[in-house]
């Protein structure tokens, strides 16, 4: 019985983190503000349980070292939301630090994920203007979120996070998952889920990945 008892606590200390070989988020208590994992209720800052899937590595980098507002009107979670109140209270983080989290959270994966975007062609202009027009006016999409017009200028809501620069934020693939079913994700997200088929789905993809904060005139 004691070998047991003592093999258990040796268990134990061997893996239980020591605070030395801590991880930098769980250090920084990231947790408080983001869930690390499915099952933890909904927090006031955006999931990080799949930012490995979600984030290119050096947007992701950069904002850390400087947080930029992504949703201007805040979440759901905000008792300002849509009331113009929201103040991105994120932490500025030194360049060391940046970058030891955004290599911790890219390990951060969602399973069974696979990537529909690798062999995709452009789109053609005709294939632009008809996803345009899906995004705004079919889908209303622009009604929640930022996008550029012909003109290459903002327009559109502010209820969800903005997309003029998805194409550098944003990871294909994950765009296309999260169109297909958000609540895979999330039950607690307000995003709909549209009835749209492959191919305009895909298309979708495409659009938003093209949406570059350097095409802003």
């Amino acid at each position: 019985m004691k070998n047991i008892l003592f093999l258990l606590i040796s268990l134990f200390f061997i893996l239980s983190p020591v605070l030395s070989n801590a991880s930098l988020i769980e250090e920084k208590k990231c947790s408080v503000c983001h869930r690390l994992s499915k099952i933890e209720v909904a927090k006031i800052g955006p999931d990080l349980f799949y930012a490995g899937n979600k984030f290119q590595p050096t947007w992701l980098l950069q904002y850390l070292q400087n947080p930029l507002t992504l949703r201007k009107a805040g979440t759901g979670f905000n008792p300002g939301f849509l009331k113009g109140e929201f103040n991105n209270s994120h932490p500025v983080l030194s360049k060391k630090d940046a970058i030891q989290i955004s290599q911790e959270l890219m390990t951060m994966i969602f399973p069974n994920m696979p990537d529909e975007t690798s062999n995709l062609k452009a789109l053609s202009k005709g294939q632009i203007a008809k996803t345009k027009y899906e995004f705004e006016r079919t889908f209303s999409c622009i009604s929640c979120h930022q996008s550029l017009n012909l003109a290459g200028k903002p327009r559109g809501g502010i209820s969800g996070p903005s997309l003029i620069d998805a194409g550098n934020r944003l990871q294909a693939s994950w765009v296309a998952h999260w169109l297909k079913n958000p609540k895979m994700f999330s039950e607690e997200n307000r995003m709909p889920i549209y009835k749209m088929d492959d191919e305009t789905r895909l298309r979708f993809t495409q659009f938003i990945m093209a949406l570059k904060k350097e095409n802003v005139r």
